[in-house]
């Protein structure tokens, strides 16, 4: 597993942070209002939402969702299906997508997560990049947790739930849910 970096809760930090995710739930709901037919509001939106210009070959289709978006980083002919959820930080929760991506709809893109022991669940996120490599494609409700590299040209199948990195030119399929660790309470 990649290390991952620490955004501790209680901290001025932290609240920066959630100041720029209320205003990331203002923008995204503003994106998903608009008429579709608005391409250049549509645009402008998303633009806002990244911190930057997204090249004019990418297509984002509403829903879209994201949590931060300063960490999301756009290649070239990159399409984004209905219904994503990109949740980013910028530091060590990146999501960054190659040129020629395709992402099915309802996929999610999870950076950030929780520590698994009880006590350590409201103290701190974890982060860790997500790396879309040229190429690839995810299919209908696929789930990348942090720290997850899938190769160029690999193929990942509809609702797999991608743990690992998924190497260059190899298709992934299916759920899974395989116990990787016990602690006594």
């Amino acid at each position: 597993m990649p290390d991952r970096d620490r955004l501790y809760i209680r901290t001025p930090e932290f609240a920066r942070v959630a100041e720029r995710i209320e205003q990331v739930n203002t923008l995204t709901a503003r994106l998903n209002a608009l008429p579709y037919e608005d391409k250049a509001a549509r645009a402008a939106l998303l633009a806002e939402i990244t911190g930057g210009p997204v090249p004019d070959s990418v297509t984002v289709y509403p829903p879209f969702y994201s949590h931060y978006g300063l960490g999301i980083d756009f290649g070239e002919k990159v399409f984004v299906n209905q219904g994503c959820t990109f949740m980013d930080y910028t530091g060590g929760g990146t999501i960054r997508l190659g040129d020629g991506v395709m992402i099915g709809p309802k996929t999610n893109l999870i950076a950030a997560d929780h520590p698994s022991r009880p006590a350590q669940r409201s103290e701190f996120l974890t982060m860790a990049p997500i790396t879309i490599e040229a190429g690839a494609w995810l299919g209908a409700a696929v789930t990348v947790l942090p720290g997850v590299t899938i190769g160029r040209g690999a193929v990942v199948g509809a609702g797999t739930v991608v743990a690992k990195d998924v190497p260059p030119d190899t298709v992934v399929t299916g759920p899974a849910a395989i116990e990787r660790k016990r602690w006594s309470a």
